[in-house]
């Protein structure tokens, strides 16, 4: 099949980045693929920035999809990988084959997110908690960044960031996020860390024969309330709200992890997923993680 385009969101990723080369090599690279792991590639997806993501199907019939990262300095790739490989098929999409050398993957073919799915709110946060409960383990010796090395890296980030871009929220915002990061990073211990997903949202949830899995893992060894601090961070925090916290205890009732730290990481997420969708110009919703992220900061 002769080669589709890649998506205009994640050409213009690739050249902001410098990545000509890697666009002109990519048909030569999605060749090769096929030849070598026997399979057809199809219509590329939308919806994704940092990879060229197509329709595949096996020489035996079996439908998949083949992914192909932009190249990058960090093991974004391999943690991925490494994640879809220890927790595919309980919890994440199955890895079928893998080239960290290539930046691609092969991964199972899954349904429709769990966004369009129309559940209310409330059931797609049960069903997002269920998937992230499904991929809690043991994650140590798999080389996996640890929650430690990623508050601290969210600590730069949106220090960096908020700075970059001209301050779009309260300082009081940052320096809570900041304090509660370095309060996540003093609580590591890799004993008690487990594999997270790091990104669980309903459109990172796609529909199986079981249930959801989980797609695009960051992959890290951290405590599981990480994850929980995820899936609740857009949930709207409204100045004057009694008890803020509510939702956050009864998550943490409900799934025997604890609640400052969810409450803790759903800060930090807020506020660093709020800059980021400032900076890919999704300027509504960032502006509404801010907000919630002062609130918050408020509450204490």
């Amino acid at each position: 099949m002769p080669f589709q385009q890649l998506g205009e969101v994640t050409h213009s990723r690739a050249m902001s980045q410098g990545a000509a080369p890697w666009i002109e090599g990519l048909p030569a690279l999605v060749q090769d693929l096929e030849r070598e792991w026997g399979m057809l590639a199809g219509s590329p997806l939308s919806g994704g920035s940092e990879a060229y993501v197509a329709e595949a199907r096996l020489a035996d019939g079996t439908r998949g999809i083949l992914k192909v990262m932009l190249p990058r300095d960090d093991d974004t790739a391999r943690h991925e990988a490494t994640v879809l490989r220890v927790a595919g098929g309980e919890g994440c999409a199955r890895l079928l084959r893998e080239d960290m050398s290539r930046g691609a993957m092969l991964l199972e073919r899954l349904g429709r997110p769990l966004a369009e799915s129309g559940m209310p709110p409330d059931e797609q946060r049960r069903v997002l908690v269920a998937a992230a409960q499904r991929v809690w383990r043991p994650g140590q010796g798999l080389g996996l960044q640890t929650g430690e090395q990623k508050a601290q890296w969210l600590i730069e980030y949106i220090r960096a960031t908020w700075d970059s871009l001209r301050r779009p929220c309260s300082e009081a915002a940052v320096a809570y996020a900041a304090a509660c990061a370095e309060r996540r990073a003093r609580a590591h211990d890799d004993a008690r860390a487990v594999l997270v997903h790091g990104d669980i949202h309903a459109w990172n949830a796609l529909e199986a024969e079981d249930g959801y899995r989980l797609v695009d893992p960051d992959g890290l060894l951290a405590e599981a309330e990480y994850d929980l601090g995820v899936v609740v961070r857009g949930e709207v925090l409204e100045p004057g709200d009694p008890d803020p916290r509510a939702l956050v205890r009864a998550l943490a009732a409900d799934t025997g992890t604890d609640a400052t730290a969810i409450w803790e990481w759903a800060a930090v997420e807020r506020v660093s997923s709020g800059l980021v969708m400032l900076t890919v110009g999704l300027d509504e919703e960032g502006e509404r993680y801010l907000r919630s992220a002062e609130v918050a900061a408020e509450a204490g």
